[in-house]
């Protein structure tokens, strides 16, 4: 019965270079791939606030029910905030859109 056991380690220590390398370049490439997939996915995520936030810019709804008058409402700081999101979004989009392509090329699996 002894015969059958081979303990991991002494296997460990049997390997030869390429099963080394082998497993130390899955362990790196799972790695990088997973890192890599996260950072692409927290990119659409900031996508998708950015697009919700800026909706609720437009929302300029009265103060209450009853009401006729609109929140304090600046037209400025809206343009100014709005322009600011939009390029934000731009940029983002930029981002992933090159980011899904290297990862694509990287890893050879679709985004």
């Amino acid at each position: 019965m002894e015969d059958e056991l081979k303990p991991r380690f002494i296997e460990s220590l049997q390997r030869n270079n390429d099963q080394i390398r082998e497993d130390r370049a899955r362990t790196i490439g799972e790695d990088s791939e997973l890192i890599y997939r996260r950072k692409v996915e927290d990119i659409e995520l900031k996508i998708k606030r950015l697009e919700r936030e800026q909706e609720g810019l437009i929302d300029i709804s009265p103060l209450d029910r009853n009401s006729l008058t609109f929140a304090d409402f600046n037209p400025e700081a809206f343009v100014q905030k709005d322009m600011e999101i939009s390029l934000t979004i731009r940029n983002l989009n930029i981002q992933l859109e090159v980011s899904q392509k290297r990862f694509e090329y990287l890893f050879g699996k679709t985004f």
